[in-house]
């Protein structure tokens, strides 16, 4: 006999969390299926743990109204959650004359997209905040912070399982079939694989997405691309009190330095394309170089000894090498024609900072009573 269960979520990272959450807190019957052997051990632990502003995304974009949406409920759920979380602030900073454009330029998207703190700072009211830091100006984003991502996660699996939701780990799912009133799920192992049929299925499995898609027969899809970034920790005290970030280069917002909740400082990421999943920390002397020429831009005073190598995250991109960073997409029935099926592909930053706006844009676009 064949099990069933009203919704399915497959992956546990953060996003497939806070759909399962929202999903269980309106009384549905919900399981997330996820292939490892606990939750968030991919794109969602592996970050800067940046609660993000909103600045740089295209007007209109999934990016921009989720991201600006996200950061209030994100913060107003920590405060009400007792989830650790700090507004540190930002400071974009330009270190040429033809940058301190480009902050006008962000400030200026910035407001389109409802961010509307920014402030330009000349070079001496920088130095006041940061006097380490070089630049002819920056641009100030006080609503930027930082936020506990495994304590977040560990509060959205909490609310999920006490609205009787259940995770059920080491399961991974091969593909779906349209059936009569829902799905048919081949779950499992090879070998060890169980058929689950449900009415509602939301296909959040990260870099695993579209793969799981093309194997259920939609193969009009983009391809999946691992865009990689290493970041190296800085070993003792942080010589800032707020997170610094160059002006963007394609693809990248740059290597930057960002705080965890406990004052350590790290550097990253920077962008390497690789053929698969690969989190191999490549500590090469040329990329640690790499490292070195980006921060001293900002940063005279690094001391290069304080680097060392920390960990590599791999964004789920449907956008490849020399293309321009692609949008979310979030694929309901007004996309493909199947009720009760939504689709995430290509959630990457600021996914972490967007993740409750997400799941209530997949709700929205269930169809289901």
């Amino acid at each position: 006999m064949t099990d069933q269960v009203e919704c399915v979520v497959v992956g546990a990272g953060i996003v497939g969390l806070a759909i399962a959450r929202a999903l269980a807190l309106q009384g549905h019957e919900v399981v997330v299926l996820e292939s490892d052997k606990t939750f968030g051990t991919h794109t969602s632990s592996r970050n800067s743990e940046v609660v993000h502003a909103g600045i740089y995304y295209p007007t209109g974009s999934l990016k921009a109204r989720t991201c600006v949406s996200g950061k209030a409920l994100l913060y107003n759920y920590c405060r009400q959650h007792k989830v650790d979380i700090q507004k540190l602030g930002k400071l974009i900073v330009a270190t040429t004359p033809g940058q301190i454009e480009l902050l006008r330029a962000y400030q200026a998207q910035g407001k389109v997209n409802g961010v509307d703190d920014l402030e330009l700072l000349s070079q001496e009211e920088l130095h006041h905040l940061e006097p380490d830091v070089r630049g002819l100006a920056a641009l100030w984003s006080p609503s930027t912070g930082i936020v506990d991502s495994h304590g977040l996660m560990l509060s959205l699996l909490g609310d999920f399982e006490s609205a009787g939701g259940m995770l059920v780990t080491r399961s991974p799912v091969n593909s779906f079939t349209q059936i009569t009133g829902g799905f048919e799920l081949d779950v499992g192992s090879e070998g060890l694989s169980v058929k689950l049929q449900t009415r509602c299925l939301i296909n959040s499995a990260g870099h695993g997405a579209i793969a799981l898609a093309k194997s259920s027969g939609m193969n009009q899809l983009a391809d999946s691309h691992y865009a990689a970034g290493h970041y190296f920790s800085y070993q003792g005290k942080s010589p800032f009190s707020h997170l610094i970030y160059p002006v963007a280069g394609a693809g990248s917002l740059g290597v930057h330095g960002t705080l965890d909740l406990g004052g350590q400082l790290k550097f990253g990421p920077d962008l390497e394309w690789r053929e698969r999943l690969d989190y191999t920390f490549e500590a090469s002397e040329t990329r640690k170089q790499h490292f070195e020429n980006s921060i001293r831009a900002y940063y005279p005073a690094l001391e290069v000894s304080r680097l060392q190598p920390g960990y590599v995250g791999v964004r789920p991109r449907i956008s490849g090498p020399g293309k321009p960073v692609a949008d979310f997409e979030i694929k309901g029935f007004e996309s493909h024609g199947i009720r009760g099926l939504v689709q995430l592909f290509g959630i990457e930053s600021p996914g972490l900072t967007a993740c409750l706006a997400i799941a209530g844009e997949v709700v929205s676009r269930l169809d289901i009573d």
